[in-house]
């Protein structure tokens, strides 16, 4: 059994936000694998199976500072180890449109993360990061995390949750290599378009 959890604030007030990308990508895993939410006090949960895997998709809803009581606990329920563990989230230091599968090191400032780790113990579980890049000129992150997408963000938003659901499955079936592998370096930004070529004269 592995967990896959999807950091984001609950609420009608922050849905569409960029701090809850998390949120996009499970509930797309979710569609895609046939499963059904159901509420719990702290949580939303679906359970599913990816190629013969059961897993339980976690939305917390206790508020990013405070994930990790949503996490931690059902870890230990279930008798799991935080190598059975997929958490999905923003990421202020990647460029929107960037997604990155790793393995363990700080929180980089996500507050749902650092929670997950103090409550667990460990730095040493996997991560989904999708990129939503620093804010603009005279924005502070927190607000900025809380913002709305732009319309314009749209289309690069739903491919990026594309990826993160593609990505998902495969550390679920194949593991952190293979996620890595095919996902790492992935980059859904614009391309500029190509200059013209010269004119021969």
């Amino acid at each position: 059994m592995k967990l896959v959890v999807g950091l984001g604030n609950p609420g009608e007030k922050y849905a569409g936000t960029r701090h809850n990308v998390g949120w996009l990508v499970v509930d797309e895993l979710a569609r895609t694998a046939g499963g059904t939410w159901r509420r719990e006090k702290d949580a939303e949960l679906a359970e599913v199976r990816l190629g013969g895997e059961k897993v339980l998709l976690v939305k917390p809803t206790t508020f990013m500072n405070a994930s990790g009581g949503a996490v931690a606990p059902r870890l230990r329920f279930f008798k799991l180890t935080p190598d059975d563990l997929l958490v999905v989230q923003d990421d202020l230091d990647s460029p929107f449109g960037l997604l990155r599968v790793r393995r363990g090191g700080r929180s980089g400032g996500q507050n749902g993360v650092k929670d997950i780790i103090r409550l667990l113990g460990t730095e040493d579980f996997a991560r989904l990061k999708l990129g939503i890049s620093r804010p603009p000129s005279g924005w502070d992150p927190a607000d900025w995390v809380l913002s709305k997408w732009r319309p314009e963000e749209e289309g690069t938003l739903r491919d990026l949750v594309g990826l993160g659901v593609q990505a998902a499955r495969v550390w679920t079936e194949r593991g952190l290599l293979d996620a890595q592998a095919n996902f790492n370096g992935t980059d859904l930004r614009p391309k500029p378009d190509p200059a013209p070529a010269p004119q021969n004269s």
